[in-house]
């Protein structure tokens, strides 16, 4: 049986909008996700599960309480190939129907000038002492 050919990693992940590039050297993507509970994080896995049966390529992923991480990559191939597509649309799709939502991130620190500027218009619009 012939194995994927490894493709190119931005291409990928222009495709698959809510995965990033995995931390490290190998080549691999990722993705975080929330449920609101543990039940509905294990039926989720247990959909991926099945699917990656089917297709004999089993992500790396890690369960804490509702929260799912999945890491995706293509040992043989040392990178992700269209086997790693396919099983990230799919897990799209499971998460998407099984109630998942995207772990809440930090905003982005504001940067000092904006600060300044935010607190100056603060001030200017303060009713004077009396």
């Amino acid at each position: 049986m012939s194995r994927p050919k490894k493709l190119s990693l931005n291409t990928v992940l222009a495709g698959l909008p809510s995965w990033k590039a995995a931390p490290g050297e190998r080549e691999a993507i990722r993705r975080a996700l929330a449920f609101p509970d543990f039940s509905l994080a294990f039926a989720f896995m247990g959909r991926v599960a099945m699917q990656a049966e089917k297709l004999d390529h089993h992500p790396e992923w890690s369960n804490v309480y509702g929260r799912v991480e999945i890491l995706l990559t293509t040992h043989d191939a040392d990178g992700v190939t269209e086997l790693d597509v396919a099983m990230a649309k799919f897990i799209d799709r499971a998460a998407l129907s099984s109630g998942a939502i995207e772990p809440q991130r930090p905003p982005p620190p504001v940067p000092p000038e904006l600060m300044a500027k935010a607190r100056d218009a603060a001030r200017k619009r303060r009713p004077p002492k009396t």
